[in-house]
């Protein structure tokens, strides 16, 4: 009898679990879980808000962190087992934009920089990784 009573319980939370979730829920967790094992390719995005200039763009497999004070770590992997960390520090004008950009053709190990700020004599610096 209480081992009865145990699987209706058991069966009882796991109906729970699963019904209390929406599909969106379970495909975005799905998709969190898959970008931070490095298997999703992204954009992002860092913008001035205060006058509208993208300052950074990285495309790659990445996982994203968000430490929680102003900064943001992106971790890369560029090649068969090599990796890069990158920093990006957040302000009251600075946010940041993450696309996923899966459904189109990249190479696995995709890796781009886009440090966009207007400098002295500096317009649009790329830097690509990968050798050709």
């Amino acid at each position: 009898m209480k081992k009865a009573i145990l699987i209706l319980l058991v069966l009882a939370i796991l109906c729970a679990m699963f019904c209390g979730c929406t599909k969106a829920e379970n495909i975005s967790n799905n998709l969190s879980k898959e970008a931070d094992k490095l298997n999703i390719t992204r954009k992002i995005t860092v913008i001035n808000v205060r006058d509208d200039e993208v300052l950074y763009e990285i495309i790659a497999k990445c996982s994203l962190q968000d430490e929680g004070h102003n900064e943001l770590v992106i971790i890369s992997e560029v090649g068969e087992g090599v990796y890069k960390k990158d920093f990006v520090y957040l302000s009251d004008w600075v946010t940041y934009v993450v696309q996923d950009v899966t459904g189109t053709y990249t190479d696995p190990y995709h890796y781009e920089i886009n440090i966009l700020p207007y400098l002295k004599g500096i317009h649009n610096l790329k830097l690509d990784f990968n050798e050709d």
